[in-house]
């Protein structure tokens, strides 16, 4: 029996490493990631929304967040786990996130991943704001290409891309309307 009970939990752990890859590891990691810059960010909404900030395009959060989950997902249920590895689209997905954390820093406390809008925060131009209006969103197709093609997965590559930039690009419509109202506002108030 004991001989019966190592075979089968040897023959199971074999079986899940067999599911398990690089793009399952890579998967992994990125929850982690993302599951803290969630708690970032709902710090940063929670200290926002007590000074009196206000949440736009509330109802559209939940497609944003179901988008990055399914790309997640995608990412560990879909990419086989004998996947090639290409290793200079993971360098250049690292580097990516050089520049992601630079669009965190240089929003610090404003920093969400909701369309909180707050009167008297400043609309940030510095960083990597100098040179895009919207350089969080161009990090976040840039990865969402890039991490699949690392994996040689370009079927999905180019699906979570076209439909991250569809997500996206409603959610800069309301992010924009949101920072218009802000200027609107602030030069009524200035005259």
């Amino acid at each position: 029996y004991e001989l019966y009970w190592q075979t089968t939990m040897v023959g199971w752990a074999m079986a899940v490493l067999d599911l398990l890859g690089p793009p399952q590891i890579a998967a992994v990691l990125l929850l982690a990631q993302r599951g803290a810059e969630e708690l970032y960010s709902a710090r940063n909404t929670a200290a926002l929304l007590a000074q009196g900030a206000r949440e736009e395009g509330a109802d559209y959060y939940p497609v944003v967040a179901a988008t990055h989950l399914a790309w997640i997902a995608g990412l560990f249920f879909l990419v086989a786990p004998t996947a090639p590895v290409v290793w200079p689209l993971i360098v250049l997905y690292l580097l990516l996130q050089i520049v992601r954390y630079w669009v965190i820093a240089n929003l610090g406390p404003y920093w969400t991943h909701r369309i909180i809008s707050l009167a008297e925060a400043p609309i940030v131009s510095r960083g990597p704001y100098r040179y895009l209006r919207h350089p969080n969103y161009a990090v976040t197709i840039a990865e969402t290409f890039l991490l699949p093609l690392a994996f040689g997965a370009v079927a999905f590559a180019v699906i979570m891309g076209v439909l991250w930039w569809i997500v996206l690009r409603y959610k800069i419509e309301l992010e924009d309307s949101a920072l218009t109202m802000r200027r609107t506002q602030s030069s009524t108030a200035a005259k």
